[in-house]
């Protein structure tokens, strides 16, 4: 598809009957047990497509495989408040403000302030809202106050305690909309993958919500090399593409940080990489575009190595020509950390993939059955090709799950 097509597409192409019955509103009790759709080969290229579980991953990956894992944890984001006068106020916390970096923003022992999307919005127009929290017997007060529309500051009056300490305590698990139901104690374990251990989500990365630690192991034991990057799942990833032609639709930014092993690992590997999910795979194409950037650049500020939606689209036939190599771009982006003395490159991306896209690194995506007319289906058409009909069709008539606590599925990509 020509680039200057691309922005044309529109989304009704995408669209499928979902039954609601086909919606997994709960995981299955062993996470492994799920039905794992594989599509196409690692050699041949083909379109066959069968049904394994999930379990059979391990033997289902070729020798010298780089398996490429989002690490990030789900917060307890949703806080629910009460005024005096009895109203409810749910305040979600979506991306840290003051400090803007989460790891600084979960820290702090006083104050912060996050952007925040606010329920009931109407009801509370100005001053605090306030909650006590019990965290290990000791009472702490969170005050809230509202700095604009979508601005929060947090203030709480017990510095034994950090803001993730409050989030844990006094939080809800936020998740998705379309199970149609309130969080729940098993929640808590079942929502979040077995390696997460970054927090900042708001969303699971859940083609990850399959794995467990045997088969993790096992994948290590037959010799795959498991790398690691995080990227902050916003709420905008359940957001639906309302407009009529994908230009229209505003793709949501999130925070992502890759350290300088996995770009190692990533520049030194020789066989095949698959990535488990979206978001991995939005991260680890994200770093593409960013490398590009210090190629031409290689004294940049960090600020200016955000990857915009439609940066891929953008670029002149004269800079197509000249195309660089993914490897190439990884090299740079180690250059840049090693002579910055950073650890790790840290950034943000709000890469759309939509068919046309040119993928530069992955050669299978591991990822669940996705909502109709999103852009997480967008990608996986333009990984799979009209090879994405097949799959959900095949998906329908067998009886997959579909959506976060749905089945999985591993797709090949067709060899040029």
């Amino acid at each position: 598809m020509k680039k200057d097509n691309i922005r044309h597409i529109t989304i009704s192409e995408f669209n499928y009957l979902l039954p609601e019955e086909r919606i997994a509103k709960y995981p299955l009790y062993k996470r492994d047990e799920s039905k794992l759709l594989v599509f196409g080969d690692a050699e041949k290229g083909d379109s066959n497509i069968e049904t394994l579980s999930f379990k059979d991953l391990p033997q289902n990956l070729p020798d010298n495989t780089l398996l490429l894992l989002n690490n990030t944890k789900v917060i307890h984001a949703r806080l629910l408040f009460k005024k005096d006068s009895g109203a409810n106020i749910e305040i979600f916390c979506l991306s840290p403000f003051t400090p803007s970096y989460y790891a600084e923003s979960f820290m702090q022992r006083e104050s912060c302030a996050w952007v925040c999307m606010v329920g009931n919005s109407r009801r509370w127009k100005s001053g605090s809202l306030s909650m006590e929290i019990d965290i290990k017997g000791k009472n702490v007060k969170l005050k809230a106050n509202r700095l604009d529309d979508s601005i929060i500051n947090f203030r709480w009056n017990n510095s034994e305690f950090t803001f993730s300490d409050l989030l844990e305590a006094a939080g809800k698990l936020p998740i998705p909309p379309y199970l149609n139901r309130p969080a729940e104690v098993n929640d808590d374990e079942t929502y979040q993958t077995v390696y997460s251990h970054i927090e900042g989500s708001v969303a699971a990365p859940t083609a990850g919500l399959h794995f467990t630690t045997e088969i993790l192991s096992t994948i290590k034991e037959k010799g795959t090399k498991v790398a690691e990057v995080t990227l902050h799942v916003g709420a905008g990833t359940f957001k639906p593409v309302k407009a009529d032609v994908i230009s229209s639709h505003e793709m949501h930014s999130e925070f992502f940080s890759v350290s300088k092993e996995t770009i190692k690992n990533l520049i030194n590997h020789t066989g095949k990489v698959v990535v488990v999910g979206t978001t991995s795979m939005r991260t680890l194409e994200s770093l593409y575009y960013i490398g590009k950037k210090l190629i031409k650049n290689p004294n940049a500020d960090i600020n200016s190595l955000n990857v915009g939606q439609w940066e891929p689209y953008e670029e002149s036939n004269a800079d197509i020509a000249k195309d660089i190599d993914p490897k190439a771009s990884l090299k740079a982006i180690l250059q840049y950390l090693e002579s910055s003395e950073q650890k790790q490159i840290t950034s943000s991306t709000q890469l759309m993939i939509v068919p046309g896209y040119e993928f530069h690194y992955p050669d299978a995506l591991i990822t669940n059955f996705h909502q109709p007319q999103s852009t997480l289906l967008l990608l996986v058409s333009a990984f799979a090709g009209e090879g994405w009909r097949s799959i959900y069709n095949y998906a329908l008539d067998n009886n997959f799950r579909f959506l976060s606590y749905g089945d999985g599925s591993l797709i090949w990509k067709k060899p040029k």
